[in-house]
């Protein structure tokens, strides 16, 4: 399987509304329930107001369009980075999935899922 690194740096943000140039980055993911209002972006776009933010943040993209059919996609991902001791935040799009993880541990996180077999570009 093939994973592409994202050239950016990424926040994770609770924010109370969002205005619609919050929504016009090129990576935009939003997550909205009954009790808060979320946000991934670069940390180039993060809007002005936020409740809470994370910063430091790195992603990269499992290649490919996911059938929905396909099964344990993103689980042994997250396993082989759970083993290496690297926390993961994971957002879904129609398509694919999409893996953060800390900065500080992006460099290692390639170094394992490599050792694991995938491709890394």
């Amino acid at each position: 399987m093939k994973l592409k690194c994202i050239d950016e740096q990424f926040s994770v943000c609770k924010v109370r509304q969002l205005r619609p140039e919050d929504l016009e980055g090129e990576f935009v993911f939003v997550g909205k329930t009954d009790e808060e209002l979320s946000l991934v972006c670069p940390t180039s776009h993060v809007p002005k107001e936020t409740v809470e933010r994370e910063d430091g943040w790195r992603a990269f993209r499992i290649e490919g369009q996911l059938d929905f059919s396909l099964v344990g996609i993103l689980a042994p991902i997250a396993t082989c980075l759970a083993e290496a001791d690297i926390g993961i935040f994971a957002v879904s799009t129609y398509n694919t999935d999409y893996v953060l993880v800390k900065e500080a541990n992006f460099d290692w996180a390639m170094e394992v899922l490599v050792a694991a077999g995938y491709v890394v570009v």
